[in-house]
């Protein structure tokens, strides 16, 4: 068997939700519409939650799927997809910060 379930089942609800929210958002912000930072929010919490479990089952698993190199490891692996940690993170402190002065 070739295929993560848990790679495949992720990807599928990347696809199905966080792709078409993620355009959604993407729209909401160029027409400065109210609800961007929601949105911007729940799209960000969905990616930053798929990431650590990314994350998390790769560690529990031994990293059996990356490549043991040094080089591919910390700068493909781990450096290419932190950003895919470090870039929802951000947006979510940017929508939190927004929706809070909002709130105020």
């Amino acid at each position: 068997r070739r295929s993560d379930d848990f790679t495949v089942a992720m990807e599928t609800v990347t696809a199905w939700a966080w792709g078409p929210l993620s355009f959604l958002t993407f729209l909401a912000l160029l027409r400065q519409h109210p609800a961007r930072y929601i949105l911007q929010l729940v799209v960000s919490l969905g990616q930053l939650y798929g990431d650590i479990l990314y994350f998390a089952t790769e560690a529990q698993a031994g990293w059996a799927h990356s490549d043991p190199h040094p080089f591919y490891f910390w700068g493909y692996f781990v450096g290419l997809n932190g950003l895919w940690v470090l870039v929802p993170a951000l947006l979510l402190l940017d929508a939190g910060r927004e929706l809070a002065r909002a709130q105020r």
